[in-house]
């Protein structure tokens, strides 16, 4: 009898590894893509390798990927009762549950309406169909039109509405004229989970949990990291905890492999890092006076704590610190580097305050209770090396050579 020699396993194929985790990284960042909206290159890339695509967003993050002839969705149902990545408006101001509102009426408008059609005419449906809801909006009040306003600059950004004629973006405040044409294909793929047995919000929030039979624990702190990155073990079930425990150390290169993401892996959890920047919404340190104040006032929050707690901090992740010490500090960190901040903030240091503190919230690094706040662990992996610059485009002296936009 001859024995064959056992063929060696096929080498990877680094360009094709290469090629699906370029692709995934653009569907993290922008779930929906669609033909002439500046994504042609990840579109390519997503079409070559859409089998590949579509079992590693299922079996590892519990998502849909729908590849059609024009547009690409990933379904990302989202972390169920977490409201820390909403919407923004173009302005950076967070969407109101008005505009939220607003939002969900003008798609229940669009299903009905044709194909193109001017903003007053999308107005009029979407009086009708607040009216079929039973809820009350005047749409001739500019906080109303206003919230709407935003509802229709989503919905622009996101390709589902597109400018043929006019001036939509001046229409809360001046009521212009704007001609729009309605992306169907990409309406019907916008909302990511069936709603149709819903009556009540909650219902909503609990179709978007994780079911079990996708993944439980696994795909539910893979979907912590991917989407929320700095992951506490706190906010885990005792079935998360023991996966998490289980298999810490495999997922850092599935990570990696996939997504290209690095995981700092810490007793208290875990932080998803990406060293080229690009999967966030949120940029933090990042520059201007409001960040880097708060990166200043981080760091002062964490060298208290090591200075009063010192190695009995090891394991916690979250740390209380009195509101009247925050403020000392924040005093003590804005009279030192006071010449670095923007002429508004130095006038206004309490607004700077605020603005730095809803920073950090927003980063996950703080929250604010009562009369205190609690500081998350990955703070003290953050460390100012400040430098006075002494003339920045504004011609003021700023603690770094950025400008806030």
């Amino acid at each position: 009898m001859t024995v064959m020699p056992e063929r060696p396993a096929p080498a990877p194929d680094l360009t094709a590894e290469a090629e699906i985790r370029c692709a995934a990284r653009a569907l993290l960042r922008t779930p929906l893509l669609y033909d002439g909206g500046g994504h042609d290159d990840d579109l390519r890339l997503i079409r070559r390798h859409r089998a590949e695509l579509t079992r590693l967003f299922a079996e590892g993050l519990g998502y849909r990927l729908i590849i059609e002839p024009g547009v690409v969705r990933l379904v990302k149902v989202g972390l169920g009762r977490d409201h820390s990545r909403g919407l923004h408006r173009r302005s950076g101001t967070p969407f109101s549950p008005r505009a939220y509102a607003l939002l969900a009426l003008t798609l229940a408008a669009l299903t009905r309406c044709r194909s193109q059609l001017m903003v007053d005419e999308l107005v009029s449906q979407i009086r009708s169909a607040a009216a079929d809801a039973g809820i009350e909006v005047d749409l001739d009040a500019i906080a109303d039109r206003r919230a709407l306003h935003g509802a229709l600059l989503a919905l622009t950004d996101l390709g589902v509405l597109s400018e043929r004629d006019g001036d939509l973006e001046h229409w809360a405040d001046q009521r212009t004229l704007s001609l729009l044409d309605v992306r169907r294909d990409r309406l019907a793929l916008l909302v990511a989970a069936p709603l149709g047995g819903c009556t009540k919000a909650d219902d909503v929030i609990d179709v978007m949990s994780v079911p079990s039979a996708v993944g439980g624990a696994r795909v539910a702190v893979r979907r912590l990291l991917a989407e929320r990155p700095v992951m506490s073990q706190s906010e885990l079930t005792d079935e998360q905890r023991e996966w998490w425990r289980r298999n810490r150390h495999r997922e850092r290169e599935w990570f990696r492999q996939r997504f290209g993401l690095q995981l700092e892996l810490r007793a208290e959890g875990a932080v998803a890092i990406d060293p080229d920047g690009e999967l966030t919404d949120l940029v933090f340190p990042g520059g201007g006076s409001t960040r880097n104040f708060a990166l200043l006032l981080l760091e002062a929050v964490a060298n208290e704590l090591r200075a009063t707690h010192g190695t009995t901090l090891h394991g916690e992740e979250w740390m209380t610190v009195p509101s009247a010490t925050v403020h000392r500090l924040a005093d003590q960190v804005f009279a030192t580097w006071r010449e670095g901040f923007k002429k508004t903030h130095k006038e206004n240091p309490a607004s700077l305050f605020a603005e730095a503190l809803g920073v950090l919230e927003s980063a996950g690094l703080v929250r604010r209770v009562d009369d205190a706040v609690r500081v998350h662990a990955a703070a003290a992996r953050y460390a100012a090396r400040p430098t006075l610059v002494e003339t920045g485009a504004s011609g003021e002296r700023s603690l770094f050579d950025v400008e806030e936009p």
